[in-house]
């Protein structure tokens, strides 16, 4: 609701002109007539604070009623009115107290106790039991040295000020009419020079109470009280409209579900959330997601997602509706959702085998779950993730496959829950095969074994990468009269007595080369079996 909802009657408006009036009167003559005329709109504003504050006690009636109908609906919002009426009623008491102050301080006189309420009465208070009334109601020095010499101008100020605060904190942001109506009703600000004629009032205390009769004071004050009684009533109707402002009007219903996940794994619970929805088909909300504000058709908003690349995403948006008081709510909401790589996962059952030495590449398909949200583990031996991937280097051999498991974790809807594992063999990396140009025995020519480096061991049939140095070799051929010559090699490079050797090997006779070792890339030593060559 906006300050349309509760404007000045016309007779506020007319009695504060008369002030105005009035105290730029008192700057040419305090004449009887115009302290006469004070009284009079002093008299009036009390009257509208009587009238106000029968209508704020309707209010709060209002309140108390509804309150008994439905608490649960009520309860914050009168919880917030009984609060302001409070913080109401101890400014307005201040402000009397603060009248009977300023008039004490200015003198006073015994009322006719014949006739306590006579025509020349006007202010009415009790001085220890006795009730005196105003002596001189053109006193200037009196209010001026209470109000500004002793502050209690400031004091007061002050209070209005704190009083300001808290209604404008029970005013939504969203009501900019209602705050900018309490900020005008309740101003407090210094007043500009221009607006003092010459300058000669400073601050909001000197512009109201400075050298101003007392007569001027008092009505000063009943129109501060009743400008807290107005904009006690403006806020006080603001919270009672606000009780309904949550009963929207919704013309079509219809079932919805929304599921914890789409994807359930084997095992996992299924939930989703089964209510009536309802809709405005008369008014569309305006929906913004990532900050830019999208298309809204039969109330919804479609958002659709990049999917061009794997992992997990976040969204968000605002919901902004205009409620039956004319109030737009805001509704901000976060989600997120998961892109993961399609991928199927093959094996064959009885090849779960792991190699001792070796960096073993290892990966693990989780269908729909992101491998972020995926942790390998496993027994015997140590697992590394590279990239997507993972490394599994196990530590002993393990050939039955009895101690070696592999185990995967997945974390679903913030749940670590285990959904698979597997028994892995460790065996050992098989042996090489000695080779010299790329034979491991049989026929070769002459001139082609004598250009040849030296002696290498291959692993056959062996997809990793892997590599054997042979480290000695010996050498045999067969001499004249059919001895055989043994010439050894402390490498894998034929030494230059074991070339001689081959220089000299007659066509149809065997070269043997045996105790062949060959060290692994895992520091292992293997002895290789021999290989023979008959020379073409």
């Amino acid at each position: 609701m906006g300050a349309k909802n509760c404007p000045e009657t016309p007779r506020q408006k007319m009695i504060n002109m008369m002030y105005i009036v009035l105290t730029a009167m008192l700057a040419l003559n305090v004449a009887a007539e115009v302290l006469e005329a004070f009284r009079v709109v002093d008299s009036s504003l009390l009257q509208t604070l009587e009238a106000v504050d029968m209508q704020n006690a309707q209010i709060y009636s209002s309140f108390e009623q509804a309150y008994v109908e439905n608490p649960t609906k009520v309860r914050e919002w009168k919880e917030k009115a009984d609060h302001l009426r409070e913080k109401s009623e101890g400014l307005i008491n201040y402000v009397s107290e603060l009248k009977d102050e300023v008039v004490i301080y200015s003198g006073v006189k015994p009322v006719d106790e014949d006739n306590p309420v006579d025509d020349d009465g006007y202010f009415h208070t009790k001085v220890d039991g006795t009730i005196v009334e105003i002596a001189k109601e053109d006193d200037l020095n009196g209010p001026s040295e209470l109000m500004i010499t002793q502050k209690r101008a400031n004091d007061l100020k002050l209070r209005v000020e704190e009083y300001r605060s808290f209604l404008t904190s029970l005013i939504s942001e969203e009501d900019s009419e209602l705050r900018h109506t309490i900020l005008s009703e309740l101003k407090t600000a210094d007043p500009d020079s221009k607006d003092g004629g010459e300058g000669n009032y400073k601050t909001w205390e000197a512009e109201h109470f400075e050298d101003k009769p007392l007569i001027a004071v008092l009505t000063l004050l009943s129109k501060i009280q009743i400008d807290v009684k107005n904009s006690e009533a403006y806020v006080a109707k603001y919270l009672y409209a606000e009780i309904d402002e949550g009963s929207f009007k919704f013309n079509r219903l219809g079932a919805r579900v929304i599921a914890n996940s789409n994807i359930v794994l084997l095992g996992d619970e299924y939930k989703a959330e089964v209510f009536l929805a309802a809709e405005d088909t008369t008014q569309q909300p305006d929906i913004f997601i990532n900050n830019r504000q999208v298309e809204v058709k039969d109330g919804k908003a479609i958002y659709v997602g990049n999917t061009s690349e794997a992992g997990k995403f976040k969204w968000s948006g605002l919901i902004k509706y205009k409620t039956p008081g004319g109030i737009i709510k805001s509704y901000p909401f976060e989600q997120e959702y998961q892109v993961a790589v399609p991928n199927v996962t093959m094996s064959a059952t009885k090849m779960n085998v792991f190699y001792k030495g070796l960096k073993n590449p290892f990966e693990v398909g989780g269908g729909s779950i992101p491998s972020e949200n995926l942790d390998v583990q496993m027994t015997n031996g140590k697992i590394t993730k590279e990239g997507i991937n993972y490394v599994i280097e196990p530590a002993e051999l393990d050939e039955m496959g009895r101690k070696t498991k592999v185990s995967v974790y997945a974390t679903i809807n913030g749940n670590r829950r285990l959904i698979g594992t597997t028994d892995w063999r460790v065996k050992r990396v098989p042996d090489p095969v000695a080779k010299i140009n790329g034979q491991s025995g049989g026929e070769i020519r002459k001139e082609v074994l004598r250009i040849q480096d030296g002696v290498m061991a291959v692993l056959e049939d062996f997809d990793f990468e892997f590599r054997y140095t042979v480290t000695q070799f010996t050498l045999e051929t067969t001499g004249q009269g059919g001895y055989t010559n043994r010439y050894p090699s402390s490498s894998n490079r034929f030494t230059a007595e074991q070339k001689s050797a081959l220089s000299r090997v007659n066509i149809n006779s065997i070269v043997y080369i045996g105790d062949i070792k060959a060290v692994g890339d895992d520091g292992t030593t293997r002895e290789l079996d021999p290989i023979s060559f008959k020379i073409k």
